[in-house]
């Protein structure tokens, strides 16, 4: 998608560690009309398959998750990091190791939020070495729902998360993957 990868080469920042900083328009700011243009995007991608839940992880892909919903009408649901209080009944469960906090999370989400008779688009912000996704896959096989894709704003095409997911016959749909990082450069596919 032209207009990503322009705003990414506009506004995005490289940090040590194949870091791209994006906050200024993605997940920590938000640019809600740019978003919104992301959201057609994903509705135009998967316009194809029926859609009835759109799952995400906390925190940076629901709002994006949440503009995309507005497309295909149909809910969001987003698996958390922590236990809660206002979390009761049966949950579907998973560990994931966040590749920015370099921290293990127990992800938990709500066994009535979803069903085998869902079609669950899942859409997140990044895709890195793929552990968020792989977390949440297992959350939609745990279901026995049907999975129908996996829409990613940014894919970090250096590293092996897409590859994987690719290999596992999964359809994902990558609105910029990156092909190179340097602290001077991104080179996108």
């Amino acid at each position: 998608m032209q207009l990503l990868k322009e705003r990414i080469l506009k506004d995005g920042t490289v940090k040590p560690g194949n870091i791209l900083k994006v906050d200024s328009f993605l997940n920590h700011q938000m640019d809600i009309p740019f978003i919104n243009e992301l959201g057609k995007e994903f509705k135009r991608r998967f316009s194809d398959v029926p859609i009835t839940k759109i799952l995400t992880i906390e925190a940076s892909g629901i709002g994006i998750a949440c503009i995309a919903a507005q497309y295909f009408n149909v809910p969001v649901v987003f698996a958390k990091k922590a236990q809660s209080l206002n979390l009761d009944g049966d949950m579907y469960t998973t560990k994931v190791e966040s590749y920015t906090h370099k921290k293990v999370y127990d992800v938990i989400l709500s066994k009535k939020f979803l069903s085998a008779e869902d079609h669950v688009l899942i859409i997140d912000d990044f895709l890195a070495n793929g552990c968020a996704l792989l977390g949440l896959i297992e959350i939609v096989q745990s279901a026995g729902a049907t999975l129908e894709g996996a829409g990613i704003v940014i894919e970090k095409g250096f590293q092996d998360g897409g590859q994987q997911i690719r290999d596992m016959g999964i359809r994902l749909e990558s609105l910029a993957i990156i092909e190179s990082m340097s602290d001077t450069s991104l080179t996108f596919r």
